[in-house]
């Protein structure tokens, strides 16, 4: 791919043909801006580099509807910004502890739930075998925090299916989890 092509250029051309050599030109020619935009925000670098992780899942996945009305390093830096600023807000909203210390906690009141790490790695399989759409269902719910209304709205579908769609997708990882996790 060739590297003298503009940002847009590049996504006119490639995004279609070639859309993984397309993602990694671009990622490595923001990456460090989008991480120290997040490392501004946050003031913690492992955050900032979890952030920077999700914005380029999440712009990747916005790619096609990029509209060139501005050049994409700026519309890169929108989603950054308004990204860091909506989990910043909703960890203050919430007043979130880290899922470690929240594990220690409920570890040390039930041992019955013993959370090992290839209990993680089976959800992540799980979660990963779901096709795409299914899988961007429940990262919009779980991980952006979108309520089932603005999903519903976003995929132009009802409240009803999105509902639905969230129940089948979690039953899958369920019984992927259950097949494959032995005690």
């Amino acid at each position: 791919m060739n590297v003298q092509l503009t940002d847009e250029e590049m996504i006119r051309q490639h995004l279609s043909q070639a859309p993984n050599q397309c993602f990694e030109a671009l990622y490595k020619r923001y990456v460090s801006k989008v991480y120290q935009r997040c490392l501004f925000m946050t003031k913690d670098s492992e955050q900032a580099q979890d952030f920077t992780h999700d914005i380029f899942i999440k712009a990747f996945d916005k790619l096609e509807a990029f509209q060139q009305r501005s050049s994409f390093s700026t519309w890169l830096n929108s989603i950054a910004h308004n990204y860091c600023s909506d989990q910043l807000r909703l960890a203050r909203r919430l007043n979130v502890t880290s899922i470690n210390e929240g594990l220690e906690d409920s570890l040390g009141e039930s041992r019955e739930a013993q959370l090992t790490e290839e209990s993680i790695q089976l959800v992540r399989m799980a979660l990963a075998s779901l096709p795409a759409k299914e899988q961007a269902l429940l990262r919009l719910k779980y991980e952006d925090g979108l309520s089932i209304e603005q999903i519903s709205e976003l995929y132009k579908i009802k409240t009803s299916a999105v509902k639905m769609r969230l129940k089948r997708s979690r039953a899958k990882i369920q019984e992927f989890y259950n097949q494959h996790y032995t005690i």
